[in-house]
């Protein structure tokens, strides 16, 4: 359970964030550790996809890579917007929400499956087209150039992070929606 191919492709997710990190205090130029890190970053956000495709296909899920699985993207996500903070390519305010948000709805689910309602907040496509939505900003904001001389990255990074923020804000809602009428019913 601990050692499977998907699983240690998870792993390599958590592994992977002070890699990224820690190229950004490599002594090289600029261009150069944006362009590392956002390959790394690239790299490591597809062996999302792949654990949970080799997962099904070699018949290895489990408990603990369902559990695994969201925590490690959740941890590069919050690091990648952490470091993105420090080069002054995201506002704090961005930050905070993804972040904030993140807390909020893990430990809501937490709380739900605790009740024994946990398909009240089972996981919707609109948290997805957030998801998707960050992935695609941060490795724009990463890089911080004209990607093949025409695509201003910062530009495109820039909108596609506040359109994830918004999303951020109305899946949160949706989320907490959807968990309130078994909140009031366990409240009583």
């Amino acid at each position: 359970m601990f050692l499977t191919l998907p699983t240690l492709l998870t792993w390599a997710r958590i592994v992977a964030i002070p890699l990224i990190v820690g190229v950004f205090y490599l002594p090289l130029e600029a261009p150069t550790r944006n362009l590392i890190a956002t390959v790394m970053f690239v790299v490591f956000a597809l062996t999302d996809w792949l654990d949970g495709w080799l997962a099904r296909k070699l018949n290895q899920t489990s408990s603990f890579g369902a559990f695994l699985d969201p925590v490690a993207d959740k941890f590069l996500v919050c690091a990648s917007l952490l470091v993105l903070v420090k080069l002054d390519r995201v506002d704090v305010l961005v930050a905070l929400v993804i972040i904030g948000r993140e807390i909020a709805i893990s430990s809501l689910r937490e709380w739900m499956a605790q009740i024994g309602a946990s398909r009240s907040v089972a996981v919707h496509m609109l948290g997805k087209l957030k998801t998707a939505t960050q992935m695609t900003a941060i490795p724009f904001l990463l890089y911080d150039g004209a990607l093949f001389g025409v695509i201003d990255t910062r530009m495109w990074g820039t909108g596609l992070v506040w359109i994830a923020t918004v999303l951020t804000v109305w899946s949160m809602v949706y989320y907490l929606q959807r968990a309130l009428p078994e909140i009031r019913a366990k409240a009583r």
